[in-house]
């Protein structure tokens, strides 16, 4: 069964009239073929008219989406071969991380990206894609594998952040998310990321940072949950459409600061609705992106890369 959010109710509603009269038998006195096209006809202008208004909060509800696909959803659609690569040769092997060796298309690549899970259990196993410093670890490893052995890297960014507990603070943290900046930074791979859903704080910086930085249509890029503000600013979570207005953090907002190299669009209902199509979109793009980035000198990657970085965050005043 499909979910809904409470600014999608009338979309749910007018789906459910569908499917009931869809099931309807043949009536002399009502074309059902008829009314069923013209309901669908109805709904689509619904459903156009709901995305196209909707807030920056319902964005933000829309990024995190029960229904929403999960960085393997995506991997097993895009990539061919994938194997997956376990541990930080450290400490541990944190599940919130996911990462391995694919071909993508014509090209041998290195995956990486946050993995939230889907059932509870799934959930409680990847931490609700919360990684700890292992994963953060493990992600490197697997960078330094790619340059190794000359593979472009593609990773694909959904967390709230990264875990915050005592656990993690205690085994470095916030060493392991720097490490991974400066890492990346100067990485002599081609690096593409992608925000597929929530690109929360640090945690999303750890593997966000490269020659590329796209974003789907609905998802968010920001340094707290518009919920997380509210509760700091107000003391009260229901001024959270008001933290998210003042947050700015979705894909366009991010393309308009100059931080993002483009957005990726999804289908009419979002990719939660259509996973296939949605890889699809993600896939051309990806594919695109990275076949220019290999035609440009190692040397003059790094500098354009440094470059990129350095402007991040200027603006002028008014």
């Amino acid at each position: 069964m499909a979910t809904y959010l409470e600014f999608e109710r009338p979309i749910a509603e007018m789906t459910s009239k569908i499917e009931e009269l869809s099931l309807m038998g043949d009536d002399a006195e009502v074309n059902i073929a008829e009314e069923v096209e013209r309901l669908n006809t109805k709904r689509d202008a619904l459903v156009k008219r709901i995305y196209d208004k909707a807030t920056r909060n319902q964005i933000a509800q829309l990024s995190r989406h029960p229904d929403r696909p999960d960085f393997m959803d995506y991997a097993n659609l895009i990539f061919d071969d994938f194997q997956e690569l376990h541990g930080d040769r450290a400490f541990a092997d944190d599940a919130a991380i996911v990462g391995g060796l694919a071909r993508f298309r014509d090209h041998s690549v290195v995956i990486v990206g946050h993995q939230k899970g889907k059932t509870t259990s799934e959930k409680i196993k990847r931490n609700f894609g919360m990684a700890k410093p292992e994963g953060y670890r493990k992600a490197l490893r697997l960078f330094k594998l790619a340059e190794r052995f000359d593979m472009p890297v593609l990773t694909f960014i959904n967390t709230p952040g990264a875990w915050p507990g005592i656990d993690a603070e205690e085994r470095g943290q916030s060493e392991a998310i720097a490490r991974n900046l400066q890492e990346l930074a100067v990485l002599k791979v081609p690096v593409i990321s992608t925000v597929i859903g929530e690109g929360g704080s640090g945690g999303a910086l750890a593997i966000g940072v490269g020659d590329r930085l796209y974003m789907q249509k609905f998802a968010t890029y920001t340094v707290i949950s518009p919920e997380g503000c509210a509760a700091i600013l107000w003391r009260d979570r229901k001024y959270a459409p008001e933290a998210a207005e003042a947050l700015k953090p979705t894909a366009v907002d991010m393309q308009n600061f100059g931080l993002i190299d483009g957005i990726i669009d999804e289908p009419k209902e979002g990719a939660h609705r259509n996973l296939e199509k949605a890889a699809d979109m993600m896939g051309d793009v990806l594919y695109k992106s990275l076949e220019e980035l290999l035609q440009i000198p190692r040397n003059h990657l790094l500098a354009a890369r440094a470059k990129r970085l350095r402007g991040l965050g200027e603006f002028a005043a008014a």
